[in-house]
């Protein structure tokens, strides 16, 4: 079976980067490197590769401890960060990067995996704690603020409660969590179209009550 992330190639079309300054900041959440590619903790990144794709940009300039890219989403200039520093250093990237760019904090969209959701459902927030969330406590410490908006994305809970956190985040999606949680990425696109125009009511009518599995199945 051809890897369902192979199909990333045909979404969306090669557009110029934009050269006028971003409005906004879109980072997906991950750590670097190959091997935690598939895992878990990584669906920030796969999200990121799908948005870029649907929009044509490439992340793929070194800047901030990142990877970026621009993008015209919506009408707004978007930066596109996938942070090239461990997950638990996530703020580092962001915050530079906003600092940079005079970007606050109600204007970074961050995407994310959530234990807490089953695969193929989201949740979005315009604000909230970390959750428990190492990426996302690194953010609200280096920006010093809680109040930007997030997409969650479910990744499922571990098997038993005496399974190791760690193991779980980053082991890596069987084949079938795999279709599921590709199912899901256009809907997240929906969401940061919605969460950029100012719409974020919207967003949570349409994202919090998505399910690609059970999408699926019908």
């Amino acid at each position: 079976m051809a890897d369902i992330f192979d199909l990333f190639k045909q979404i969306g079309s090669k557009n110029p980067e934009p050269t006028t300054p971003p409005e906004w900041i879109i980072a997906g959440l991950g750590n670097p490197g190959d091997k935690y590619f598939h895992t878990r903790h990584n669906t920030g990144f796969l999200s990121m590769d799908y948005l870029s794709q649907k929009y044509g940009a490439k992340i793929n300039r070194s800047r901030f401890k990142a990877l970026v890219g621009q993008a015209e989403i919506a009408g707004k200039q978007v930066l596109l960060m996938k942070p090239q520093t461990m997950m638990n250093l996530s703020g580092d990237a962001i915050a530079e990067a906003a600092a940079f760019y005079k970007i606050p904090a109600e204007r970074i969209l961050i995407i994310y995996d959530d234990i807490s959701l089953d695969v193929g459902r989201l949740r979005v927030r315009a604000k909230g704690s970390d959750g428990g969330h190492n990426g996302i406590k690194s953010i609200i410490l280096r920006l010093n603020s809680d109040t930007f908006p997030r997409i969650k994305v479910g990744v499922g809970q571990k098997p038993c409660p005496e399974y190791d956190l760690a193991a779980w985040v980053l082991g890596e999606f069987p084949d079938a969590d795999k279709k599921t949680l590709f199912e899901v990425f256009p809907m997240v696109c929906r969401g940061a179209e919605l969460i950029l125009t100012n719409k974020i009511d919207a967003a949570m009518g349409e994202c919090n009550g998505f399910n690609s599995a059970v999408k699926k199945e019908n």
